[in-house]
């Protein structure tokens, strides 16, 4: 992982400490020294090194010679999140949407060619995929990745599919590109996207845009429903209508959020005296 770096201004100790962080994940809750030098590309003693510096800070822990992370890392994620002011004003109303359909229900924003979580609320009910904040998926086999593939340009969307996928799974091979094109100018017309056991067996869900005061597209809102319990129909007829309602009440709020009256104040440095 490390040794990517090619500007002057490359800090190589911090991409490997960040290398670190991102060795751990829901099959890899606790690794040995070992483990997070092999899966970090690090030799020993300097895994042993930034292992030790993230227990100092608070973002890893050492039990019976194996590492985990700790809650704290949630803070360089949830940073982002609150940044936006997005989640406070999604919260209640992903809520009150879960609350009516019976769904789970989440928010994603893309990061190059997958979709990351940001947001979740969700049932407790069988589906074959674990879901978590920061969890994250190839954008063209999920509802909300195609929602944000499709509001972008042509050389943006050509640009984010040649990254390649950070999730894990394998390459998707389900449709071409040209097909891929034709499906999201569909989803650019008509507002929402469908996957359809795209992801995984048995998992069905749609999503719709959520956009910030300019109206660009900035995340995506799904419905999410086991497959065997919920028709296609059910879903576009049932809960499509909530999720559109609910995606634009946060569109709209998240708008006047942005829009809001803000003025920093210069301090008066210590020990000096105010006019």
């Amino acid at each position: 992982m490390a040794g990517r770096g090619a500007g002057p201004d490359f800090v190589e100790s911090l991409a490997r400490g960040l290398d670190v962080l991102a060795c751990f994940d829901a099959d890899h809750p606790s690794m040995s020294l070992s483990e997070v030098a092999a899966a970090a590309g690090l030799a020993r003693p300097t895994a042993r090194r930034l292992l030790l510096t993230l227990a100092e800070l608070g973002f890893v822990r050492s039990s019976g010679g194996a590492y985990q992370l700790t809650p704290k890392v949630l803070t360089l994620g949830m940073a982002y999140v609150g940044a936006l002011g997005l989640w406070d004003i999604a919260r209640p109303h992903l809520e009150a949407l879960v609350a009516r359909t019976g769904e789970s229900s989440s928010m994603a924003q893309l990061d190059g060619s997958d979709i990351v979580y940001v947001a979740r609320v969700s049932v407790p009910k069988l589906i074959a995929l674990r879901v978590e904040i920061g969890t994250r998926f190839p954008a063209v086999q999920t509802s909300q990745g195609k929602v944000l593939l499709a509001g972008l340009s042509a050389d943006e969307l050509a640009e984010t599919l040649d990254q390649p996928s950070r999730a894990g799974l394998p390459p998707y091979i389900g449709r071409s590109a040209e097909q891929l094109r034709e499906e999201l100018t569909e989803i650019r017309a008509r507002g929402w996207a469908l996957a359809d056991e795209e992801l995984a067996p048995g998992v069905r869900s749609v999503a719709a845009p959520v956009r910030d005061g300019t109206g660009t597209i900035r995340a995506a809102m799904n419905v999410t429903v086991h497959a065997a319990e919920t028709t296609t129909e059910q879903l576009l007829k049932d809960h499509l209508p909530l999720l559109l309602r609910t995606a634009g009440d946060v569109s709209a709020e998240w708008a006047r959020w942005q829009s809001r009256p803000h003025v920093e104040v210069d301090q008066p440095s210590r020990g000096s005296t105010p006019a």
